[in-house]
């Protein structure tokens, strides 16, 4: 059973995902909040796995509700939806700590598979989303000078790096290179050292800015 909060100031949207993850085998919605204020307030009384945010909420935003969650509990996975696509906000949303970024739009089956995905280790975004982090470092890409850690990943550890920078969990990863999942956590812990990052969101990060993968 996967446990999710939801924090969503539109009370349709958030009746409506509510109704979704309840309805949903192996899914259930442990609470709805519509502002990060009530959440953070009894976020320590909760028991859940994943954390559904939205960005553009009435007093605290999404963003530093999600840097404040994960200062909290740097483990705790935050996917947010969204309506907003802009480069920033994905990118700060990113570094912040969200394990994750969708839009809206996204259909039902796909929005329960992503919450899956995160669930089982993996950073689900939109395919417009993926689109336009792949794109922007493309298009802005300046010389990288590696620091020593950087450039020092084995090809396994590039090769684990890969699959998560294409959103693939951790079950997915360690299934296409023929490995267990704790040798493909082993390896995350390894690389998450080398780069000085400490989520699989600021990986993904640095490994597209840096091309790393």
């Amino acid at each position: 059973m996967i446990n999710i909060i939801i924090v969503e100031d539109n009370d349709t949207i958030r009746e409506g995902l509510k109704i979704l993850i309840d309805g949903t085998d192996d899914y259930n919605c442990t609470a709805t909040f519509s502002n990060c204020e009530d959440l953070l307030k009894k976020i320590k009384k909760l028991k859940f796995d994943i954390v559904l945010m939205d960005i553009d909420l009435p007093g605290m935003s999404g963003i530093e509700g999600i840097k404040i969650l994960k200062q909290m509990n740097k483990d705790v996975i935050i996917l947010v939806l969204t309506i907003y696509d802009e480069n920033e906000l994905v990118f700060d949303a990113l570094c912040a700590g969200a394990s994750g970024y969708l839009v809206k739009k996204t259909p039902p089956a796909r929005l329960l598979e992503a919450i899956r995905e995160a669930y089982d280790g993996g950073a689900p975004m939109s395919s417009q989303i993926a689109r336009k982090v792949v794109n922007f470092f493309q298009q802005n890409r300046q010389i990288v000078h590696h620091d020593e850690s950087s450039a020092n990943l084995t090809p396994r550890e590039k090769e684990v790096l890969g699959g998560l920078v294409e959103g693939h969990s951790i079950k997915a990863i360690a299934d296409s290179l023929f490995i267990s999942i704790e040798t493909v956590r082993f390896h995350f812990r390894n690389i998450y050292k080398k780069l000085h990052v400490h989520s699989q969101s600021e990986a993904v990060v640095k490994a597209i800015k840096e091309g790393l993968v």
